[in-house]
């Protein structure tokens, strides 16, 4: 089972929900922001809530509720939005560390991102219309 985002644009696989809910009774709430190759490639980068601050140029993907914490927001810089706003992104979990300054870092773990083209029923339901 797969944890589905409020907008349909991300979504959470098991495993990586339960290392959130882990890291949220550690940390308190947290949010994601899709990095755009600094520090750790193109990781998505897991932060406590507070902890990174976004401005007016990024973008918030979706809204993922996962049962037994607060709503986790995904971000992504608005220029990198511009190349991924036809993809649908969900967050997962491997064996490994990453290089960037992730709350999973200490836990032998990194979060990862999977991507699919957004189907037509998904690219209407998100007024995009066709892939040009």
């Amino acid at each position: 089972m797969v944890i589905h985002g409020s907008e349909g644009r991300v979504d959470v696989a098991d495993d990586a929900a339960s290392t959130l809910r882990e890291l949220s009774a550690q940390h308190g709430p947290l949010m994601f922001h899709q990095s755009g190759g600094c520090c750790d490639g193109s990781a998505p980068m897991c932060y406590p809530v507070g902890m990174f601050l976004t401005g007016p140029s990024d973008v918030c993907l979706d809204v993922v509720e996962i049962d037994g914490m607060d709503p986790v927001e995904v971000y992504m810089s608005e220029s990198q939005f511009e190349y991924w706003k036809y993809t649908h992104l969900t967050i997962d979990i491997v064996p490994g560390r990453g290089a960037g300054f992730s709350v999973e870092g200490p836990t032998g773990k990194r979060f990862i991102i999977r991507s699919r083209m957004l189907d037509d029923a998904e690219l209407g339901r998100l007024g995009l219309g066709a892939v040009p």
